[in-house]
């Protein structure tokens, strides 16, 4: 395993997280994914990554469970706060200051820890004050429940007010959690200049477009039982990609990943490495063995040639509208 910064930070996290979105308490039952968690030990991952949201809660109690009796200080362990949890009432979701240090709590009972190495506003709050918001992040600092504020599919404009505020709290923003692959590249024009200039990384999630880029989902073909596209809330993530054209594409890639002596997942993950700006590939996983081979993307370095034939091979389906990236008004 390698190693980035996060930011201007002190804060190093590995260059493969592991996230439980779409899987534990969901997807997966409790045996498999503690065999994913203990999968991702063993191959040096560092960086865990979830949110109270997944599962409604449940696939941070899974975490917990698979991460106690591990050293503490050998963990950067990452979750979210906005999205609605429990029984949907007036203030189980947002980013105002009740449901922030109460979404906290309960996150930290969960994971079985007592502190939160990065807390992440899941969405901007447009309907709470931001003095409001990074204050409460800010006090959390301060009581030492969480020690880093990061943000999650926050735009440029979010992020350099955000950053401003923050930094007069004493308590600077250090990351973004967008989405990002080959396929999704809405952050490159504004999102990641902004997080460059305010002395953010990314840590993004779903490097490889929920599986479509593994290559597994061929164009006019029943998609693979057991797969993502076959699971009630899995198949809804990964609806934008199951066209034809972008099937077609994808598939162009496949003597290119063998050019590279790497699996379409392994050039997946690896591209968005390349991204200066980007510390931490977040990457999920249903079986070990998707674990294992996943984290042998680190350290690989793609040459110019190959990055612009990805770039010919996927031109016509490729996303870089950064209105693409919205939070809810």
């Amino acid at each position: 395993m390698e190693f980035r910064r996060l930011g201007r930070s002190g804060l190093s996290v590995s260059e493969i997280s592991y996230g439980n979105w779409l899987t534990h308490g969901s997807q997966v039952e409790e045996e498999q994914a503690q065999a994913c968690i203990k999968a991702a030990l063993d191959a040096g991952i560092t960086t865990f990554d979830t949110a109270d949201v997944y599962a409604n809660t449940a696939a941070e109690a899974v975490l917990g469970r698979g991460l106690a009796g591990q050293r503490r200080e050998s963990l950067e362990i990452l979750t979210k706060v906005y999205w609605p949890t429990g029984p949907h009432g007036p203030n189980d979701r947002g980013l105002g200051r009740k449901h922030i240090i109460e979404a906290c709590h309960g996150s930290l009972e969960r994971l079985q820890t007592d502190h939160i190495d990065v807390y992440q506003a899941h969405r901007f709050d447009y309907s709470v004050p931001l003095e409001e918001t990074l204050l409460a992040f800010a006090d959390l600092v301060r009581q030492g429940k969480i020690l880093y504020v990061g943000v999650s599919e926050w735009t440029a404009d979010e992020i350099t007010r955000g950053a401003a505020l923050a930094r007069e709290l004493h308590v600077p923003l250090v990351s973004n959690q967008p989405q990002y692959n080959m396929l999704w590249r809405v952050i490159e024009s504004q999102v990641v200049p902004a997080a460059e200039r305010e002395g953010m990384s990314q840590i993004v999630f779903s490097p490889i477009a929920q599986g479509v880029l593994t290559g597994k989902y061929k164009p006019g073909r029943p998609v693979p039982e057991g797969s993502r596209a076959t699971d009630e809330n899995g198949a809804k993530m990964v609806q934008r990609w199951m066209r034809d054209d972008v099937l077609t594409a994808v598939q162009k890639l496949v003597p290119l990943a063998e050019q590279a002596g790497l699996s379409l997942a392994q050039l997946a993950v690896s591209w968005v490495l390349q991204n200066p700006n980007v510390a931490s590939a977040i990457i999920g996983a249903s079986r070990p063995e998707q674990v294992h081979e996943n984290v042998k993307a680190v350290g690989v370095k793609l040459d110019a040639g190959l990055l612009t034939a990805i770039d010919e091979a996927l031109a016509d389906v490729l996303e870089t509208d950064p209105r693409r990236t919205q939070s809810p008004r």
